[in-house]
C-alpha cells in the first residue's frame, strides 16, 4: 500500500469577534500536555495566529480520518483553554487592525524582513498531502504529469472566499495570496531529478528564496520525506472532505506514475493555459465552469470532476478507497465547496459563520 500523510493549518480566532488572535504558543504548549498527541504532531506556523498539525504516516484513509479528528479535537480543547477557537478555513474571514505577530524563529523573522507585507497577509491555511514515491526520479515524473489536474484540485478544495470582513469574489483567495511569492503556482516541467535539483539550487543562488521550504509550488518533492507533496488545496473545513481529497491525490499519484512507467505520452499544457485554468478555478471554485485538463476548453464542473473520477477509479479501487471517495465526491457536487457553505452562513450573519467554522472544524465524526 502506498503510504500517505497529511498536514493541515488552522487559524486561531476570537470566539466572539472572529478576529485572529496570537495564541499559537499557548495553544501548542497546552496541546502538548495531552496524552492523545505525539511529539511533533502540532507546532506553530509563520504567524502566531496559526497552528499546524501533521498526521503520522498512514496506509489507509480510515487512518487519515482518525488522526485528523484526534488532532482537531485535541487542538480545539487546547484553544478553548486559551480563550480562542480553531478554524479550518483557508483565509481569515475578519482581519485584525494590526498584523498578527510573526512566530519568533530566525527563519520566520528573516522572511518577514524580506517581504513584510506579504508575511503580514499570510493569514491563509492550506492542506498538504504527502504521497510516498519509490525515488526522486519517480517523484519528478509524478510532478510533470499531475500538473494539468492541479486547477481541478484547487476548485474542489476551495475554502477561502472571505478576507478582511468581505467577500473577495474568489472561491480560493488563498491561491491568489500565495501566488504573489516568487516561486509559486504549478511547478514547471523538469527533465529528471538532476534537473530538478539543479534548477532549485539555481533559485537559491538568485537570492529570491533563502531555503527550499520557500518552493511554494502547488506540488514539489519533499526535502524531509521520500514523498511528493501536493500543496494546491485549501485546508478543508470538514475532516471527511480532507479524507476525500487525500484519496484522490493518492490515486492521482499512482495513476500518473503508472503512465510514466508505461512510457505514455506526457501531457504538456501551454503554460499560459495552465495559469489561466488555475486562476479560473480559484475565482469560481465549483460554481461556474472548469477548463478541461486535456482539451483546454471550458466545460461543466460536473463533467470535469466526473472525468477525474473515471480517470482515477482503477487506482481508487486498487487502494480500497473507491466507495468512500466516490460518495464524498457526489456530496461535494450536490452541496458545493466549503467556500459556498461559508458564503451561505455569512448571509445569516457573522455569528452563524463563526458557529459553523467552529462546529465543522471539530466535528465528532467523518
Amino acid at each position: 500500500m502506498v503510504t500517505i500523510g497529511v498536514e493541515e493549518e488552522y487559524l486561531l480566532l476570537d470566539p466572539d469577534t472572529g478576529l485572529p488572535v496570537p495564541q499559537a504558543e499557548r495553544v501548542c504548549a497546552t496541546a502538548g500536555l495531552q496524552p492523545a498527541l505525539g511529539s511533533g504532531e502540532v507546532h506553530p506556523e509563520l504567524l502566531q495566529a496559526q497552528v499546524e498539525v501533521a498526521t503520522p504516516v498512514c496506509e489507509t484513509l480510515e487512518e487519515v480520518g482518525g488522526h485528523l479528528l484526534r488532532l482537531r479535537h485535541a487542538l480545539a480543547a487546547a484553544a478553548e483553554q486559551a480563550g480562542c477557537r480553531i478554524a479550518a478555513c483557508g483565509s481569515a474571514p475578519f482581519a485584525p487592525g494590526a498584523p498578527s505577530p510573526v512566530t519568533d524563529t530566525p527563519r520566520y523573522r528573516a522572511l518577514h524582513a524580506r517581504a513584510p507585507r506579504l508575511v503580514d497577509e499570510q493569514l491563509i491555511n492550506g492542506m498538504h498531502v504527502h504521497v510516498a514515491v519509490p525515488d526522486r526520479a519517480a517523484g519528478v515524473a509524478v510532478l510533470n504529469r499531475l500538473r494539468p489536474w492541479l486547477p481541478v484540485l484547487v476548485a474542489m478544495s476551495a475554502n477561502s472566499p472571505l478576507w478582511g470582513g468581505s467577500d473577495t469574489g474568489f472561491a480560493s483567495w488563498r491561491t491568489v495570496v500565495f501566488g504573489r511569492w516568487p516561486v509559486s503556482g504549478p511547478p514547471p516541467l523538469f527533465t529528471d531529478a538532476a534537473d530538478y535539483d539543479r534548477r532549485t539550487t539555481g533559485l537559491l543562488t538568485t537570492g529570491a528564496i533563502r531555503d527550499l521550504g520557500q518552493l511554494y509550488w502547488q506540488a514539489r518533492l519533499s526535502e524531509r520525506y521520500p514523498t511528493v507533496e501536493i500543496r494546491a488545496m485549501d485546508v478543508q473545513l470538514r475532516a471527511d472532505d480532507a479524507v476525500m481529497l487525500t484519496g484522490l491525490v493518492r490515486a492521482l499519484v499512482a495513476t500518473v506514475l503508472r503512465e510514466a512507467e508505461a512510457g505514455l505520452p506526457l501531457p504538456v499544457p501551454p503554460p499560459e493555459i495552465l495559469a489561466a485554468a488555475g486562476w479560473h478555478a480559484a475565482r469560481h471554485g465549483m460554481t461556474d465552469t472548469l477548463l478541461d485538463p486535456h482539451a483546454h476548453q471550458p466545460r461543466k464542473v460536473g463533467d470535469v470532476v466526473s472525468g477525474l473520477v473515471r480517470y482515477l477509479t482503477p487506482a481508487l479501487e486498487e487502494a480500497g478507497d473507491a466507495r468512500e471517495v466516490l460518495a464524498l465526491v457526489h456530496r461535494l457536487l450536490q452541496e458545493g465547496t466549503a467556500a459556498d457553505r461559508q458564503r451561505r452562513a455569512l448571509r445569516e450573519g457573522e455569528g452563524a459563520l463563526l458557529r459553523m467554522l467552529a462546529t465543522q472544524t471539530a466535528a465528532s465524526s467523518w
